[in-house]
């Protein structure tokens, strides 16, 4: 099973590399792990995220059915992340809200659009056993 040392890997499409970088390094804070000519590697809040330089970008950025992103389990880290994004003025698509209001699975969000339309959402949930 995974452990600490671990990182999930995710791929998506970019329609420029200096874009990506832009928006992850200096504005979401993910650090810049590896550049090629067609491919930029992020360390993403521990996890691997690949952009890859495409043509295929989406017209708009549309939440479901494909998105990514990171529960945080502690609502600190999610209250930092909004500031940065406020702050930074990155491209909000919902949120800051509360999502199931009043049920087990209530939780905080907060969806951003990359400059390619890959949409990310961050989540913290009231019960930290749910971000699973």
């Amino acid at each position: 099973m995974r452990d600490m040392h671990d990182a999930a890997h995710f791929a998506v499409p970019a329609r420029d590399l200096d874009e990506a970088v832009e928006f992850y390094v200096f504005g979401l804070g993910a650090k810049l792990a590896r550049r090629y000519a067609d491919r930029v590697t992020f360390d993403f809040f521990g996890d691997q995220l690949v952009c890859h330089l495409s043509d295929d970008i989406p017209a708009e950025a549309v939440m479901y059915p494909r998105h990514f992103g990171l529960s945080f389990a502690r609502a600190e880290d999610f209250d930092r992340l909004v500031r940065v994004v406020e702050h930074r003025k990155l491209r909000v698509l919902a949120g800051p809200a509360v999502r199931f209001e009043g049920t087990a699975e209530q939780h905080r969000t907060i969806a951003l659009a990359d400059p390619s339309n890959n949409v990310i959402e961050f989540k913290n949930y009231d019960d930290p056993r749910l971000q699973y």
